[in-house]
């Protein structure tokens, strides 16, 4: 996971969050490789991305976590059947979100 955030920059990426649509499902076939591997490269390009459960949602947060730590993204937000990862560009000079 990665370094701890203040309040007001947890506040600061929920706001960002709301005007985002899900940029992926977890679907029947669950949390695997694949998708973890379409995280990743979600995260690298956007930074902060929302997941939405269409199944499995009964352990969505089991599974948000899981995703969370395998993926090294801060778990920002969990709402209904939706999560919200953040995980800062490596290059500073290719951040989206300033903090």
């Amino acid at each position: 996971m990665s370094k701890p955030f203040s309040n007001p920059e947890i506040r600061k990426l929920k706001a960002l969050a709301q005007r985002l649509d899900p940029v992926l499902r977890v679907g029947r076939e669950g949390v695997g490789d694949a998708f973890l591997k379409s995280v990743d490269d979600a995260l690298e390009l956007h930074e902060l991305i929302k997941i939405k459960f269409t199944a499995h949602k009964e352990e969505k947060q089991e599974l948000a976590a899981r995703i969370a730590e395998k993926t090294s993204s801060f778990l920002v937000a969990q709402v209904g059947h939706v999560a919200v990862l953040y995980r800062a560009q490596a290059d500073p000079a290719k951040h989206k979100i300033v903090l």
